[in-house]
């Protein structure tokens, strides 16, 4: 294949009419010039960079990028597996991807690994397969030591997990010092019958969480009793599920401390449909702090993460690793917000 069909190939647009060489025509330039622009080439005298940029707007011209990437042994494009797509925490740390890598040269592609090994698995290989430049992973349950090995054939940064053979390319989420801030408020405003709703028990941050619950009941010498701890799955309905459980016949209980807000929701509807109030005959705290949550009957106390600065970190620092620069790293605490969903007891 000649220079010239390969320059073609390159930079052609899907309505495949505007040609770099009609570029480099319109601007008065050469063909090369042009590649050199249109890569962000900084040897090109501004005069001819000006030109080739008037150009291309007035052709209404857009090269090929993953084309031309891959020309330049990179397909210009980062891996993103997420876990259940319409979580609104994840949603949030994605569009803090996105917010950081919206006008650079890299481009974001998606999979949902719905918290299934298996999925996560053909998601990483269909990635690497399209030679992804670099991989970001929110969550997961892949094994450590597969993404150890991947880490040792790609730029990895791993969003909600604390891998010690790879801290460098770590972003933990503070679920245990989060959910050991919505135990001990309840416990300081009189409440010692709590519930702990647990998302499911097979994924990291739910045991953070509930490891955050057993030790701030531990540490205010109250029961760590097994029929406190009920396991959810993260969604609505499980809490709408567990609220019937509980008011059936669970054990006694002033306050339940969710894993989530979205669980926080289904409980509060049941105990609406039942007639309990909140906060006077029950305290409810959730864990995410979504945006919803601020507008329930009443406002939700719930546990607040930077989930848009931890997206527009984990950004940064694959671009920074897939460039081979040094990138700050962040570590993100989590916060308790208080509103009117507990209330004291005596």
């Amino acid at each position: 294949m000649g220079y010239k069909t390969v320059v073609n190939s390159m930079f052609m647009t899907p309505s495949a009419k505007t040609t770099i060489h009609d570029i480099a025509k319109r601007a008065g330039v050469s063909i090369s010039t042009v590649s050199r622009v249109l890569n962000d080439n900084k040897s090109v005298r501004e005069g001819s960079r000006q030109a080739v940029l008037d150009a291309v707007r007035e052709l209404n011209y857009h090269p090929n990028i993953f084309a031309s990437g891959l020309a330049g042994g990179q397909s210009k494009t980062i891996g993103i597996i997420t876990q259940y797509i319409s979580s609104p925490f994840f949603d949030m740390i994605l569009r803090g991807i996105l917010d950081e890598m919206t006008g650079g040269n890299y481009h974001p592609l998606f999979a949902d690994g719905q918290w299934q090994e298996d999925k996560e698995r053909r998601s990483l290989e269909t990635f690497i397969d399209r030679r992804v430049d670099g991989l970001v992973i929110l969550g997961g349950v892949l094994p450590e030591d597969e993404l150890i090995a991947i880490s040792q054939r790609l730029p990895l940064i791993v969003i909600g997990r604390d891998i010690k053979a790879i801290q460098d390319r770590c972003i933990p989420l503070d679920n245990y010092g989060g959910a050991y801030a919505a135990t001990q408020h309840l416990i300081q405003q009189g409440h010692r019958n709590i519930i702990h709703l647990t998302g499911i028990l097979r994924h990291e941050d739910a045991q953070q969480r509930l490891a955050g619950y057993r030790q701030a009941m531990a540490d205010a010498n109250l029961s760590n009793d097994d029929k406190l701890i009920v396991e959810g799955d993260f969604s609505e309905q499980s809490g709408v599920m567990v609220a019937e459980r509980l008011l059936n016949n669970g054990p006694t209980f002033t306050a339940i401390f969710a894993a989530n807000d979205q669980m926080a929701m289904g409980l509060r509807l049941t105990l609406y449909r039942r007639g309990i109030r909140v906060p006077e005959d029950v305290s409810l705290i959730g864990f995410d702090n979504q945006p919803a949550s601020a507008f329930l009957t009443p406002p939700l106390t719930t546990v607040g993460q930077p989930a848009l600065a931890i997206g527009k970190s984990a950004a940064k620092r694959i671009l920074a690793k897939i460039q081979d620069q040094e990138e700050e790293i962040k570590h993100f605490k989590a916060k308790l917000m208080i509103r009117d969903s507990v209330t004291r007891i005596h």
